[in-house]
């Protein structure tokens, strides 16, 4: 199988520690990260992915899919494609593996890649997970290349 994301997800599991938009929401994303965790693969889509879907289901309009979001995804694919040199765009399939994880949460942490989180929610916490080294984290991507 492979997990669906959109490119601005590529970032929000870089600090994801179990907290969410509501229970199905958190219990959801913690089954994408076991997902992930176990070698499974990404592939970069547009529009709402493998993380939205429980806000598809609960919300009457959800902000997946709002415009603000669909910048927040071409801000994330441009950072990214910068940082690593390679195109991060829908259709691209990655595999989340440890030294990856670990070259984004460089780049996130020094702020080569926060231009998408700009009007998040989240953003400070994401800002205190990546301050204080990812403790916490739930995504380790076991080893590998």
């Amino acid at each position: 199988m492979t997990v669906r994301l959109r490119a601005h997800h590529l970032l929000c599991m870089l600090t994801y520690v179990g907290r969410g938009y509501s229970p199905a929401f958190t219990a959801n994303y913690d089954r994408i990260v076991e997902r992930l965790n176990s070698g499974e693969p990404v592939l970069v889509i547009e529009g709402p992915d493998d993380i939205c879907s429980p806000l598809l289901n609960e919300e009457a309009r959800p902000h997946c899919l709002s415009a603000r979001v669909r910048e927040r995804d071409a801000r994330a694919a441009i950072a990214l494609t910068r940082w690593l040199d390679d195109p991060v765009e829908a259709g691209r399939r990655l595999r989340p593996h440890r030294k990856l994880l670990e070259r984004m949460r460089t780049a996130f942490a020094g702020g080569k890649t926060r231009q998408a989180c700009l009007g998040c929610e989240w953003r400070s916490l994401c800002s205190s997970v990546a301050a204080n080294g990812y403790a916490g984290t739930l995504l380790d991507a076991g080893s590998g290349n």
